[in-house]
């Protein structure tokens, strides 16, 4: 079914249409989520209250978009707006998770470099300005294509591969860094 037939099905009370819809696109959403806010507990949450958000919003979705892009504008948005709330405790979660992380395969130095190696990663991603990041994730982390990304952030493909540009220069520069 497409997805206007099931925004059709789910907005005449078929609530089974949006349970299809949501297995539709909740893994391209967690991975977007997971981009953003890095740690698998608050992606599930995220993810979660975006679809609550999408069902509750769902009889304003205007059509003149399609339903994906509306999808992932809605899920920019509310990760934005998740970072801004939770900024305090994101560097506590980063410090936490150096020491807590495991493996069979690692000694604890090999762990503590991986570690600070992804938390180094991550702050970089973090740091970058809020368009070149959201372009950068939408890029990496679901792969989607310029002209896609451009669709759901309102850009043109030209704008979206400058900030793709700037977003990888800037990159460099911080991870070259010590």
């Amino acid at each position: 079914m497409s997805d206007e037939q099931l925004i059709k099905e789910i907005t005449s009370g078929n609530h089974a249409a949006f349970k299809s819809l949501m297995e539709k696109y909740q893994l391209q959403v967690f991975r977007i989520v997971t981009g953003f806010v890095h740690t698998k507990e608050d992606a599930e949450e995220v993810t979660q209250d975006i679809f609550v958000r999408v069902y509750q919003s769902l009889s304003s979705f205007q059509h003149d978009a399609e339903f994906s892009t509306w999808l992932y504008r809605i899920t920019i948005n509310m990760c934005l707006n998740f970072l801004r709330r939770n900024r305090k405790n994101r560097l506590l979660q980063s410090l936490e998770a150096i020491f807590t992380l495991r493996s069979e395969e690692k000694t604890p130095l090999e762990e503590l470099e991986s570690a600070e190696r992804d938390r180094h990663i991550r702050m970089a991603i973090d740091s970058l300005p809020e368009k070149q990041r959201m372009a950068f994730i939408l890029s990496r982390y679901e792969e989607m294509p310029q002209k896609k990304i451009a669709a759901v952030m309102n850009r043109s493909e030209g704008a979206v591969e400058q900030l793709l540009q700037r977003a990888k220069e800037n990159l460099k520069k911080k991870l070259s860094t010590p």
